[in-house]
């Protein structure tokens, strides 16, 4: 069975689904290779534009399979190699939504913030727990909701473990938006749906200008914003973009 179920849910819209029910989807070596493999394939694929993450409803991800690491050293756990099958993810440069109904938690939570928009349902629940068993997040978890919820939300989270639902998420920046349990993969399907209908290159070069500037000098920032707007004029998909608009009709975007 594989650990990761992969569906071709709308044209251009890649569904990656995590398929370990008995274990809540825990993070395993097997998941975590097999989402780098899918997050690397379909970056590249040029019919893809969007692609979707969400697990089942009972369990998005609810944190690494400790059963696998508990007995490993520090050689060995580096040895693993998953800092790699992370940055795989995050390097993807295909919009990503993830789509999480119930539990969110640890290396789940850290998965969840690797998408560019997060659809949470109103059952949903967030945490960092790992201090619980020794250990702190490992896979971007002390570094990203800093960005995302700001210092003190987020050392609330990581030093106590205390989950947050959904409304709080929303609350405080850590998901995009809420709604009903049963609605979260239609509507993060819809929303994917939309983005394909963008013209992708300048899709891809949006993420790619935010991420690199949110570390950067605002001049910086400003600067490779300025320079990717510049680039897209030399696409046909700008052409096509702008004659839609004058002629008021739906833009027919290619890729190119």
């Amino acid at each position: 069975m594989s650990p990761v179920l992969v569906e071709h849910a709308a044209q251009a819209v890649v569904l990656l689904r995590l398929n370990r029910p008995e274990a809540r989807n825990a993070l395993n070596n097997a998941v975590r290779g097999a989402l780098a493999g899918h997050f690397r394939d379909f970056g590249e694929d040029s019919t893809t534009r969007c692609i979707v993450l969400t697990g089942d409803a009972k369990a998005f991800a609810a944190g690494a399979d400790l059963k696998e690491v508990a007995a490993l050293g520090a050689r060995e756990m580096m040895q693993t190699g998953v800092r790699r099958l992370w940055k795989a993810i995050a390097d993807c440069p295909k919009p990503v939504i993830a789509a999480v109904n119930g539990f969110a938690l640890g290396g789940g939570c850290e998965l969840a913030m690797h998408a560019d928009i997060i659809v949470a349902g109103e059952g949903a629940r967030f945490g960092q727990p790992e201090l619980g068993v020794g250990v702190i997040p490992g896979g971007g978890g002390t570094q990203r909701l800093v960005r995302a919820v700001g210092k003190f939300r987020a050392m609330k989270m990581l030093l106590t473990g205390e989950m947050v639902d959904a409304r709080q998420a929303l609350e405080m920046g850590l998901v995009s938006e809420v709604v009903p349990d049963a609605d979260v993969l239609d509507r993060a399907l819809a929303l994917a749906r939309r983005i394909a209908e963008l013209p992708p290159i300048a899709v891809m070069l949006c993420k790619e200008v935010v991420l690199t500037g949110q570390d950067c000098p605002l001049d910086a920032a400003l600067n490779l914003e300025r320079k990717a707007f510049e680039l897209l004029f030399a696409t046909e998909d700008q052409k096509e973009g702008m004659r839609a608009f004058a002629e008021k009709r739906k833009p027919d975007f290619q890729g190119r």
